[in-house]
């Protein structure tokens, strides 16, 4: 095995044991709040243990023979499955405006967009229109550093406004989308 391929193997070794580590400790976390979950918490990992936690309630419905005491939910675990809830839609609800823009870029209309959020076209526009103005901002602000580090440009903004002109059924071109991710 070369060097630079035995580096890279002990380097991913490394992170895999990290990433079990970051794991086993998400694992043993107590979550009553929001606030409880890690900002970088995956999704998958939030979603594993709110159902862990629903099933501990749900265990409380089952005759006393089947389960322990020990196995049946109790107000922490309804606050648990109450603040994962929450994280969980805000997590969500944070890539929906860029994952509905990728969708555009990749050819998928207005209506399927709209039908896959269950809203109407002018909702879902409105969704990126107001996506692509907050990013313009963050590219032109202080925290971007003034060097446009974050956010659209003024010309990803311009592309993506172009996209909400785009017919209820019309997809957009390879041209138009090849300017939009360029």
């Amino acid at each position: 095995m070369s060097e630079q391929r035995e580096f890279e193997h002990d380097h991913e070794r490394h992170h895999d044991q990290e990433r079990r580590h970051e794991y086993e400790q998400w694992r043993a976390r107590t979550v009553r709040r929001p606030e409880d979950v890690p900002v970088t918490t995956p999704l998958s990992w939030m979603a594993e243990k709110h159902f862990a936690h629903g099933e501990r309630l749900a265990d409380r419905r089952l005759p006393a023979a089947y389960r322990g005491p020990d196995e049946r939910g109790d107000a922490g675990d309804a606050l648990a499955q109450l603040a994962l809830g929450v994280r969980i839609a805000r997590a969500v609800e944070q890539y929906r405006a860029e994952t509905l823009h990728e969708a555009l870029q990749l050819g998928a209309t207005w209506s399927q967009i709209a039908a896959a959020l269950d809203l109407g076209t002018d909702e879902a526009r409105a969704i990126l229109r107001s996506h692509a103005d907050g990013q313009l901002r963050l590219y032109e602000s202080e925290d971007s550093g003034g060097a446009g580090l974050l956010g659209m440009s003024p010309e990803q903004h311009r592309a993506a406004m172009a996209l909400t002109a785009l017919g209820d059924d019309e997809p957009a071109t390879a041209a138009e989308a090849a300017a939009i991710t360029g």
